[in-house]
């Protein structure tokens, strides 16, 4: 199968060298100092898949035609990076989006209107620091799903293929695992805003409090809007509704589990790892989509609204320390 791979970042690069390992002709889009890298030496895959160097045909666009095509931008790029791949998105040509937030499909239906859009959410722990390089340190599955309605087809196909190189799940209720994915991705703040790796964050105890309370606040939104969790990496509708009851001091349980799940190797999650390559970060699709909900809704959010502004803040200045962090994110 010839598959195309838009921004061969940490989870594009990774999917990119999965689907070289396995045989399929792939292209990627990359950019700079990486676009170069792999041109010359290939994409360099280590960690938790074993090692592959990939030699994918790359550019800062899609040429040609393409059986699957799998868009892995951040959620601010996504919908320049289709618009400025539309040639190569054919009419129902299945597009997976790998997307953080709530609005990936809506962005691809929009963008690149003629494909059959799938929404994808990487449970992957990947790093991208190393121009051609990227390495996974937890293995984890990719969910894939679709809109009520949709053809179910390009899912299954999707499915199939990319279940062949790496751990695939479908789930019915894609706007839940949404909403679960995005309780998850609240490990992301903090360590951009601190410098820290997740596991850092976690073992801190006046940053886990901060980061359970985030969590939590996310939890009461969605409940209160109406939004059943979908379960994800053993988080339930059930286990979150514990969360959002529980005192900070037992909710800190979670993020300790999720901490243990990343291993010993240091994880600088995704946020961080934006700020550290000089890139705006995505965080107004995470704890930034937190937010926006709540005022769709008449609400506030004012955990998820101070660490947007942190990690802003940081994007344009210096790291924070533990104690000027406390001091600036107020917990209920």
């Amino acid at each position: 199968m010839r598959i195309g791979v838009i921004g061969a970042g940490a989870i594009g690069g990774t999917i990119a060298a999965l689907l070289d390992r396995g045989g399929h002709e792939v292209a990627v889009t990359a950019r700079g100092e990486h676009l170069a890298a792999i041109t010359r030496a290939g994409l360099s895959l280590r960690g938790g898949w074993g090692e592959h160097l990939a030699r994918p045909e790359a550019g800062e666009r899609l040429h040609g035609r393409f059986d699957l095509v799998v868009a892995t931008t951040k959620a601010a790029d996504a919908d320049g990076a289709l618009r400025q791949n539309a040639e190569a998105l054919a009419d129902g040509l299945p597009l997976v989006v790998v997307q953080n937030g709530l609005d990936g499909i809506r962005v691809a239906r929009a963008a690149a209107p003629r494909t059959a859009a799938i929404g994808a959410l990487s449970l992957i722990a990947a790093s991208f620091l190393t121009p051609g390089e990227v390495t996974v340190t937890a293995a984890l599955p990719t969910v894939l799903g679709r809109e009520p309605g949709a053809d179910p087809a390009p899912l299954a196909f999707a499915a199939e293929l990319l279940g062949s190189i790496m751990p695939i799940e479908t789930v019915a209720d894609l706007r839940g695992a949404q909403w679960t994915k995005l309780v998850i991705n609240h490990v992301n703040a903090l360590p951009a805003i601190t410098g820290l790796s997740v596991q850092q964050v976690v073992a801190e105890p006046r940053l886990r409090r901060i980061l359970t309370a985030s969590m939590r606040e996310t939890v009461r939104l969605a409940h209160a809007t109406g939004v059943r969790f979908a379960p994800l990496r053993g988080l339930t509708d059930a286990r979150l509704s514990l969360l959002a009851a529980a005192p900070l001091a037992v909710g800190g349980l979670l993020p300790r589990e999720m901490a243990r799940t990343m291993g010993e190797v240091p994880n600088p999650g995704s946020t961080l790892q934006s700020i550290r390559r000089g890139q705006p970060t995505e965080i107004d699709a995470l704890n930034g989509a937190v937010v926006r909900a709540a005022h769709e809704n008449g609400r506030e959010a004012p955990i998820n609204a101070a660490l947007t502004a942190l990690v802003h803040e940081v994007e344009l200045g210096e790291f924070l320390r533990v104690d000027e962090v406390v001091r600036r994110v107020p917990l209920s």
